[in-house]
């Protein structure tokens, strides 16, 4: 399978790239020294239209594909996963589930505005306690005439709290189904609701710029009619959702391990050391080829798994090993990276530290390493 870029994928690969350059890197370390959520920087996203790449023109998307998106979400994390995620989380979790799953007025009612980067929309499905065991969330909503009533607590939900989230999509237990496993449905809420409410942003190891929040929900009224498709499909379409993202994912940590690949050849060649650049010891460049060699492998492991979703292929177990392999990877060049700019490295003023920070939720956030490995047993026929 040829995984070269065609022309229009590349052209817009190289304008994100410039993007990055030019506005996201220069800027990269004051967003995470301050830990201020970079709403100009978001604004100037959506002027370029990244928010609405895999979406239709009619609902004012820029009507390209998932490639494109992952391509987006790359060049991105190249220099900072903060502005990276709130790309990836507000596209495949936010938008994506109306798009695939609304009705059309739901879609024209949330579309053009999440497209455009005016408003964010967040996927609330993680919950206290609950981890990898998504398919038992505590949070209830009840019927009560033309209302749902939801009662209960989301946590770790990405772009949930910020000036310009306008919608929060909720996976909640509305039943039982007749072999007694929870009936859970997917329901929308818009922001600012009344019964929401979003606490403050989490203190984290790394992803500072991003918006990450628990979010309670106490007799939150909504309207019937917001139930996202079917009532009682809920869990099958977030399960849906997160392969998608899965490859997202590995586009990002792909980015991310790319990043310290650029930053250590830059430094290798620069800092001398006994009289040569460290970059001529073979113990440095082999530790900087081994990160090439890995960060090659990732992309074309990404870059199958949108393939065969493009091509409308299963492609689960390949989202699986994508992102298993490149947040694993991204972690190992973030080490290394940080190993090559030796006590530097080890200061938050250069992006090798920053990368070494934000590379560990890679492991865990949208299926952690475990949860991978069981969905890629499962589809060799193992019975885990």
């Amino acid at each position: 399978m040829d995984h070269r870029l065609s022309d229009e994928h590349e052209a817009f690969r190289k304008t994100v790239e410039d993007f990055t350059r030019t506005v996201v890197a220069p800027r990269a370390e004051e967003f995470d020294r301050t830990e201020e959520f970079p709403y100009d920087v978001i604004r100037q996203m959506g002027e370029l239209g990244l928010f609405g790449i895999p979406f239709p023109e009619e609902y004012g998307g820029m009507g390209g594909d998932f490639l494109a998106l992952c391509l987006a979400i790359e060049e991105l994390a190249r220099a900072d996963s903060s502005v990276a995620i709130t790309l990836e989380a507000a596209v495949g979790l936010g938008s994506m589930p109306v798009y695939r799953f609304g009705t059309e007025e739901q879609k024209q009612e949330w579309l053009p505005q999440l497209c455009s980067g005016e408003s964010l929309a967040a996927f609330g499905l993680t919950e206290p306690g609950g981890g990898s065991d998504a398919g038992n969330p505590r949070t209830r909503a009840v019927l009560d005439g033309e209302e749902w009533v939801v009662n209960g607590t989301k946590a770790f939900i990405t772009n949930s709290g910020t000036d310009i989230t306008r919608l929060v999509t909720v996976l909640c237990r509305t039943g039982e189904r007749a072999d007694g496993r929870p009936e859970l449905t997917s329901i929308m809420v818009p922001v600012p609701h009344d019964g929401f409410t979003p606490s403050k942003k989490y203190s984290k190891v790394g992803w500072h710029a991003s918006d990450t929040r628990e979010l309670s929900f106490r007799d939150c009224r909504v309207p019937a009619g917001n139930v996202l498709g079917e009532r009682g499909r809920g869990y099958a379409q977030f399960l849906s959702t997160l392969d998608e993202g899965r490859i997202a994912i590995s586009a990002l940590a792909v980015g991310l391990a790319q990043g310290c690949v650029d930053e250590s050849v830059r430094y290798a060649k620069e800092r001398e050391a006994f009289g040569q650049t460290i970059g001529s010891y073979q113990a440095v460049a082999f530790r900087i080829a081994d990160m090439e060699m890995r960060t090659h492998v990732a992309r074309l492991a990404y870059r199958d798994a949108a393939a065969k979703m493009a091509a409308g292929q299963p492609f689960k177990r390949e989202a699986a090993i994508a992102k298993l392999y490149s947040s694993t990877i991204a972690v190992d060049n973030a080490r290394d990276a940080t190993q090559v700019f030796g006590g530097y490295g080890f200061m938050n003023e250069f992006p090798v530290a920053r990368h070494w920070r934000d590379s560990k939720i890679l492991e865990i956030g949208e299926g952690t390493s475990e949860v991978q490995r069981m969905l890629i047993a499962r589809q060799l026929g193992l019975p885990v």
